[in-house]
């Protein structure tokens, strides 16, 4: 595949892949651009020296999120299984993974994030999913945040759709390591030269599956049933498709609470 909205560096000889979402400022995650993460993915798995993926975005910001006109009643039903299917793959990918954020990390962007196995963020960085403001919820981040960040903080971002940064989300255990802003690039290479390259890559995957075991599990278990709870019971709700079409329209949503 060609790819068109990323692209790939390969780092440190070899042992690190960087992907980099190439659609600043807001580097929005099209049905296009997933398509290719996920091709990217597939090559990685038989890359038998490489130790780390890296996820960055292009510009200020890692990404705002999933295309809002991808969320529209006739597109979602392809967009949103797609996009588990790419989360999926980003959990249980033999090569751990790491997130590398600063500037707005929002809606499908932070739920990549949580699907890395590190994510090292500078002070800069916000994380929020936004959905519930356009009447809609993110069923990987309903999923995965209380077993990142807590049941309490969980509820918080999801419900009511506000944002923390990287300080609170690493006094969390979010964010594995806080870099000052402007340092990040600095505190990245050391933690690859001093925590990655020196293991062996066919250990550190071994290690990964164990360590991921778990929580891949638990995906695969249950993001069905979210899945399925959003594209039968919300998208079936004026409200959620009212939320988008003010959102595309730009104008302030009319509920009716149904």
């Amino acid at each position: 595949m060609r790819y068109q909205t990323i692209k790939i560096r390969e780092l440190f000889d070899g042992q690190v892949c960087e992907i980099t979402l190439d659609a600043p400022p807001a580097n929005i995650l099209t049905a296009r651009m997933m398509a290719e993460i996920e091709d990217r993915l597939e090559l990685e798995r038989t890359e038998a020296g490489r130790k780390l993926i890296v996820f960055q975005g292009a510009g200020k910001n890692f990404c705002f999120g999933a295309s809002v006109e991808e969320h529209q009643r006739d597109q979602v039903g392809d967009m949103l299984p797609a996009f588990h299917r790419l989360i999926g793959k980003i959990l249980d990918h033999p090569v751990p993974t790491l997130a590398k954020v600063s500037g707005q990390c929002l809606g499908g962007g932070f739920e990549i994030a949580l699907a890395c196995t590190f994510v090292i963020a500078d002070e800069s960085a916000n994380f929020a999913v936004p959905e519930i403001k356009l009447g809609v919820f993110p069923p990987v981040a309903a999923l995965l945040l209380p077993w990142t960040v807590g049941s309490a903080r969980a509820n918080r971002l999801v419900l009511t759709g506000d944002g923390m940064g990287a300080k609170a989300l690493h006094r969390a255990g979010f964010v594995d390591t806080l870099a000052p802003t402007g340092k990040l690039d600095n505190v990245l290479a050391d933690f690859i030269e001093n925590q990655i390259c020196p293991k062996s890559a066919s250990s550190l995957r071994i290690a990964h599956k164990a360590a991921r075991w778990a929580l891949v599990r638990y995906y695969n278990e249950h993001i069905g049933d979210l899945e399925r709870l959003y594209l039968d019971d919300l998208m079936a709700s004026h409200d959620a498709n009212e939320g988008i079409a003010a959102f595309l329209e730009k104008r302030k949503p009319e509920w009716k609470h149904a």
